[in-house]
């Protein structure tokens, strides 16, 4: 299984970025796929998630600013996010649900202030 994820960079508060996350070595049609987060100091935390139909769940701290989106053509699930702020600044990975494929390295954000 390998899960990459990119679309990271630096923007300023209010800002959007796309991220992305390709997959292998999974049914991906089937199998829900969540974005986390880890910022500095912290544990990582799921922010979104999104099953097999689409139906989309998200973190009180991302609910209104963040899609969540899969194309299982792609085996791949995007994260767009809207209206950052600087306590978004954080790595992104994306996993299966649960965890337990083998971690990316992740994509950093950082959302100045």
């Amino acid at each position: 299984v390998q899960l990459q994820a990119s679309g990271g960079g630096l923007v300023q508060t209010g800002g959007s970025l796309r991220l992305s996350c390709t997959t292998s070595g999974i049914i991906f049609s089937v199998t829900p796929m969540g974005w986390f987060r880890r910022r500095p100091g912290n544990e990582r935390e799921l922010v979104a998630r999104i099953y097999r139909d689409g139906t989309a769940l998200y973190g009180d701290s991302v609910r209104g600013r963040f899609t969540i989106s899969r194309n299982n053509a792609k085996s791949a699930v995007d994260l767009q996010m809207s209206s950052l702020k600087p306590e978004d600044s954080a790595v992104y990975y994306c996993n299966t649900l649960p965890p337990d494929s083998p971690w990316g390295r992740g994509t950093l954000v950082t959302v100045s202030s």
